[in-house]
């Protein structure tokens, strides 16, 4: 579908459209708050570790000092002390060599002490593994957390799939409800266990790394804070500048898998009409904007990284340089320099890893928002509760026999009257106006009319997959906005033109129409009654023959036999057939409507057909034009009026009826 309106099925606004990164990530990292305590002890086990992390080049640089103490000391004449050395250095001329080694504890004439290094490298050992220790085990409480707020989300979304109203579904294509359901999960998913526990990791270990280098060294540490302004920055307009793009590579990817759906369920169509190449066109343009918009992201978001290998070798080299001064004028020892240049590396690796996963975080929040937008959507109006319903043989009836005795009132007979009914899809255009009709228990009523009259949208409305706009609707007297959906639509047997199978057996499709356990016996009396049992017996394993969602190996014919029985097997109240018998064979749907007649006995049936010869026994026909009933009748009464029924009928050349013994 192009043009404006295609973008507005498919789901997405303005191209240009930027989604609310900051209240869309708030709301995602809200999803963890049942994984509260999960996420505490994650957070422990990540500053315990981090804490260890950060103490661990503090112990490295002991031992180098260790190391360099003994290494001049043993150059040193032995007797002598530390302060004698110092001050013979200084009256040689070696002033700055004697400054630099007053910052040494070295002992003259006293070589490296292996004892007092072998203590302090397996304190650091001790140290780096209890930080991977710890590392490990946050990983695993965070890879819970997240699969668990994940399984949530996807049960959020089932959820709220089912309390959508049916517009909801008319107004998008299918494969663009399909890609937030399914690719938007996962990409989110994927996002959090990538970046999540990675992500806190680098931000505490920002600040370990801080206070240790004030600690070292305040000096130090403030010439290495110089260059975070210019990171932020890097950071900061990168980030600006890819976020749209994620955004748009997320409504191309729902936009492609919408199209590749519907290619694959009409490919027969799509080849019959030679449409491949057209096809293969539209596909060639939404996989171009799909690499576009994905080009974007990933390029404008992967210069991210660079940037900040710079600004971390930047500040590698200040440190080094003004390090190096600090140790020839013997404010600091070679340990302590050491220790610093590795944790000016430890600061801005973190800060090169919180730069590299920003497209990962900018995808899995634009994923967020297109998941939460289904979320926010409107749903269906909530049932009544209490709900007002007829009531059935045998159950309680206050005011008759007294409280809690058992009373015996009617049972639900399935009399439905519209009374003063409108609607409209669009508030701007009116569909149905002030329309009036009663069906009585056992009758069959017709619907006729063009394309567009309303026929559909009748049945639509009785369902309740809409909501009247004007009048109302009841069932035995009682208005079914009063009633819950589930109670509606479990006495209503439905079988529309669009088969709908399932993958599995062919009894397992047939049994789908029951609410209870079924036995065969049931389902191949169903299959009987709508003739499918002939055909079913043919196939090779007869009815325990597995078929697909498509329903390959079985003709439109058969299938629309299979979702009859279906019907026949829920032992419906109400039975409504919308065109449901345009599928198969005149001779067959003679026997079908014979086998609909006994079915119906003590029902209503509501029969939406265009072929008029199947409706001639109807009790009622109702004739509908744009939105109104323009006549009703019956068949022969309707065709002496003249009116609208007879012209519909001529036009149908009066085909006649094949009689069926």
């Amino acid at each position: 579908m192009a043009g404006p309106m295609g973008r507005m099925m498919a789901g997405g606004g303005p191209d240009q459209h930027s989604m609310d990164f900051k209240g869309s990530g708030k709301r995602l990292l809200a999803q963890f708050r049942p994984e509260r305590a999960t996420m505490y002890a994650m957070l422990l086990a990540v500053v315990l570790s981090v804490g260890l992390s950060v103490v661990g080049p503090k112990i490295l640089g002991r031992a180098t000092d260790l190391v360099f103490a003994g290494v001049v000391g043993r150059e040193m004449p032995e007797g002598a002390t530390k302060a004698e050395v110092l001050k013979s250095m200084r009256e040689r001329g070696d002033d700055g060599v004697a400054d630099m080694l007053s910052g040494t504890d070295f002992t003259p004439g006293k070589g490296i002490d292996f004892t007092a290094v072998g203590e302090v490298l397996g304190l650091a050992l001790l140290a780096f593994a209890g930080a991977g220790l710890l590392m490990a085990v946050a990983t695993r409480l965070v890879n819970r957390a997240v699969n668990m707020t994940v399984y949530r989300m996807r049960e959020d979304v089932q959820t709220k799939l089912s309390r959508l109203p049916l517009s909801y579904f008319d107004k998008r294509q299918r494969g663009e409800v399909l890609s937030r359901a399914t690719n938007d999960i996962d990409n989110i998913g994927q996002t959090l266990q990538q970046s999540l526990g990675q992500l806190i990791n680098s931000l505490l270990t920002i600040v370990g790394v801080l206070a240790m280098m004030f600690w070292v060294s305040p000096l130090l540490a403030l010439v290495a804070l110089v260059t975070v302004p210019l990171s932020f920055y890097a950071a900061t307009r990168v980030g600006k500048r890819s976020q749209p793009h994620f955004v748009q590579q997320w409504r191309s990817t729902g936009k492609l898998n919408a199209h590749i759906e519907e290619m694959y369920t009409g490919h027969t169509l799509v080849k019959v009409f030679g449409r491949q190449d057209e096809s293969a066109a539209q596909f060639a343009e939404q996989n171009e904007k799909l690499y576009e918009a994905g080009f974007k992201a990933q390029f404008n978001s992967g210069v991210m990284q660079p940037l900040m290998m710079f600004v971390s070798n930047l500040n590698y080299v200040l440190v080094a340089v003004v390090g190096g001064l600090r140790v020839a004028s013997g404010a600091l020892s070679i340990g302590d320099v050491q220790a610093f240049i590795q944790y000016s590396r430890q600061f801005s690796m973190p800060l090169t890893q919180v730069a590299s996963m920003a497209n990962l975080v900018q995808s899995g929040v634009a994923s967020a928002e297109r998941i939460f937008e289904v979320l926010d959507a409107e749903e269906q109006e909530a049932d009544p509760v209490p709900g007002e319903k007829p009531m059935a043989v045998g159950e309680a009836g206050v005011g008759e026999t007294g409280i809690g005795e058992t009373a015996e009132v009617r049972e639900v007979r399935g009399r439905v009257a519209l009374e003063n009914v409108s609607f409209r899809y669009d508030p701007e255009k009116p569909l149905i106006e002030d329309l009036s009709l009663k069906a009585e228990p056992g009758h069959t009523v017709a619907i006729v009319g063009p394309t567009g009259a309303g026929k559909t949208t009748l049945v639509n409305l009785l369902m309740r997959f809409y909501e009247v706009t004007g009048g109302r609707i009841t069932l035995d007297g009682v208005d079914i906005s009063k009633m819950s959906r589930d109670e509606l639509r479990a006495g209503i047997g439905m079988v529309l033109q669009d088969t709908w199978l399932f993958g599995g057996t062919i009894a397992e499709n047939i049994a789908y129409g029951a609410s209870r356990e079924v036995t065969r016996a049931e389902i191949e009396e169903a299959a009987r009654a709508a003739h499918a049992d002939r055909f079913i017996r043919t196939l090779p394993d007869g009815y325990d023959t597995v078929i697909d969602d498509e329903g390959s190996g079985v003709s439109a014919g058969e299938k629309q036999l299979i979702t009859i029985a279906r019907a026949f097997l829920s032992d419906p109240v109400i039975l409504v057939l919308d065109e449901a018998t345009s599928s198969v064979d005149t001779r067959t749907e003679v026997l079908i409507q014979k086998a609909m007649a006994k079915l119906a006995h003590g029902r209503t049936s509501f029969v939406i057909a265009h072929r008029l010869s199947t409706i001639r026994d109807a009790d009622t026909i109702l004739v509908m034009e744009n939105g109104a009933i323009v006549e009703q009748g019956a068949h022969e009464e309707l065709l002496g009026a003249g009116g609208a029924y007879a012209r519909l009928y001529q036009a149908q050349f009066a085909q006649a009826v094949v009689d069926v013994d």
